[in-house]
């Protein structure tokens, strides 16, 4: 497996997980990575359904205990970083300014859970609409996301919305919202913004990680440069899935690199 870093990972500190970070840290060793980040939620003003309100708060003063304590064990086995995923809304550009600083954080992936209210997660985002408008709508908050919000290193699984929608990825295309990503890219390679390829795709449903190949390769072509790649798994088995795939997919569009964080800075590993 030439990709060593899972960049992008959730433990029980993620209301998503019940998994104790200790037992993601032992199979990613078991595995033979290198370096693994941990990236859990925070997730301010999410939009809940009944029954689930504060899954996706964050005290980060515990996890980060916790992190440290597992660093501590894996010191000589595993570099773990520091990792957070931010839920994006335009809206709460000052909170997450000064939660971005609040800790000293390895690595910050943005990223669009919620669009305009709705998570495109339940089927009520694609009712009454075309699968292209909805995916639209999304791609044009990620947009607004990228041009307002800069508290990030890497965007995640920019086009999650493709993984709901009634027909997944059938009739999606890079081509058909082509003018509003390369807007969002060049807004990334401008702001020295990176991007992830995020292999959940494939456990989704997907043939493609998130987001698409096409989009990975007009990144490169745009000069982008700074890719990390991350399963975005929630417990042991899906940590390091499909990452042939992902080292085929970025070399197959033109990279010859891939990314780790430490202290928000990148460093470049070769595939």
């Amino acid at each position: 497996m030439a990709v060593k870093a899972d960049c992008h990972m959730h433990s029980s500190f993620s209301g998503d997980s019940s998994t104790p970070m200790e037992n993601m840290a032992k199979q990613a060793f078991a595995l033979g990575l290198t370096h693994i980040c941990f990236t859990e939620h925070y997730d301010p003003d999410y939009v809940y359904a009944p029954g689930e309100e504060g899954m996706f708060e964050l005290n980060t003063d515990s996890y980060l205990y916790e992190l440290l304590k597992c660093k501590s064990r894996y010191a000589k086995q595993l570099e773990i970083g520091f990792g957070v995923e931010l839920g994006l809304q335009p809206h709460l550009k000052r909170q997450l300014a000064v939660y971005a600083k609040s800790h000293e954080f390895d690595f910050i992936i943005g990223s669009s859970h919620i669009c305009n209210q709705k998570d495109p997660y339940y089927p009520d985002f694609f009712e009454g609409r075309s699968e292209d408008e909805a995916h639209h709508e999304y791609f044009a908050s990620v947009l607004e996301c990228v041009k307002t919000l800069p508290y990030f290193d890497v965007y995640g699984h920019l086009d999650y919305v493709v993984r709901y929608g009634p027909t997944k990825n059938d009739h999606y295309t890079y081509q058909k919202h082509s003018d509003v990503f390369d807007k969002i890219l060049s807004a990334l390679i401008d702001n020295e913004k990176g991007l992830e390829l995020n292999t959940g795709g494939f456990r989704s449903g997907l043939n493609q990680p998130n987001p698409c190949v096409d989009i990975l390769k007009r990144y490169k072509a745009l000069g982008g440069e700074i890719i990390t790649v991350g399963s975005d798994a929630h417990e042991p088995k899906d940590i390091a899935a499909d990452f042939d795939k992902a080292c085929d997919i970025l070399k197959e569009c033109g990279f010859g690199y891939y990314c780790v964080f430490q202290n928000r800075i990148p460093e470049y590993l070769k595939l």
